[in-house]
């Protein structure tokens, strides 16, 4: 997608407060990546340079990846891997996947195999300890692959703080239930428009599109049931959310779906862990 479309890619900092964060992990820094769509249309190769250049401004100590790094076909995602196998991260790279990365028969298997031929770790339904068993990372499978299973959570001592991965944001309602310190999602790229001082344009055109005739707003971008039908949860579809006593965090993404974004920039997220 060309950046007049896209927007110029836009760096989030973020400090997030764990409770319990092991003292040699405070400062500890995570960077964000998510929602390739890796195509050929809705990622253009400047914008995948860009991204890449400024993780190399942040050093970070952890890398992850929360899902559709393609969008139908998943033969793109060697070349995409082989781009991002280098980015450097101290402790190296978690990765889960999308509803896109799993569309198609075969494509997680593809979409998984060629990952961790990068040394990218994928999970699903999984726990990780890149950063040390005190500060474990769960891998979920995608919402939409029934496959989401929150019980996995209770292989780690309640009492240990965790990173969670999650490609959908609805996943945090079930997982309120859960002790999820930090939740790192995409899935719904922002919106793709977002109206300053009222928020996605989905939420808030929501009451407005059930004036319009099913077969007109179904043409229409944004307004669509399809559209409506990406997340439950339109306000939490950007930025930094409390629910119950976890914190979710959700990336705006890197591709870009026609006709394009309005005031929601790719995103590339830089989080800092601090001690709550």
């Amino acid at each position: 997608m060309h950046r007049l479309f896209s927007g110029a890619l836009s760096v989030e900092e973020k400090t997030i407060p764990i409770q319990g964060l092991p003292e040699r992990l405070v400062g500890t820094v995570v960077a964000q990546l998510s929602d390739f769509h890796f195509d050929g249309l809705r990622l253009s190769d400047a914008m995948l340079a860009r991204a890449i250049d400024r993780i190399y401004d942040f050093h970070p100590d952890l890398i992850a990846l929360t899902g559709d790094f393609v969008t139908h076909d998943p033969q793109p995602i060697y070349e995409l891997a082989r781009r991002i196998k280098h980015l450097p991260s101290r402790y190296g790279m978690v990765a889960v996947l999308g509803n896109h990365d799993i569309q198609v028969p075969g494509a997680r298997q593809i979409v998984t195999r060629a990952l961790e031929q990068a040394d990218i770790a994928v999970l699903w339904n999984q726990v990780a300890t890149p950063l040390g068993e005190d500060f474990p990372v769960v891998g979920f499978a995608d919402y939409w692959s029934r496959e989401f299973d929150p019980t996995v959570l209770n292989q780690i001592d309640p009492a240990v703080p965790r990173l969670v991965l999650s490609h959908n944001p609805d996943t945090a309602e079930p997982l309120a239930s859960w002790r999820a310190d930090l939740q790192l999602s995409g899935h719904t790229h922002g919106g793709q428009i977002y109206l300053p001082g009222l928020g996605s344009g989905p939420l808030v055109w929501k009451r407005f599109r059930q004036r319009v005739p099913r077969r007109v707003r179904n043409s229409i971008p944004f307004l669509s049931d399809r559209c409506f039908h990406v997340v439950r949860h339109w306000e939490w579809a950007r930025g930094l959310h409390r629910i119950g006593d976890n914190w979710l965090y959700v990336n705006r993404g890197l591709g870009t779906y026609p006709p394009g974004r309005l005031f929601c920039p790719p995103e590339l997220t830089v989080l800092t862990l601090m001690r709550a």
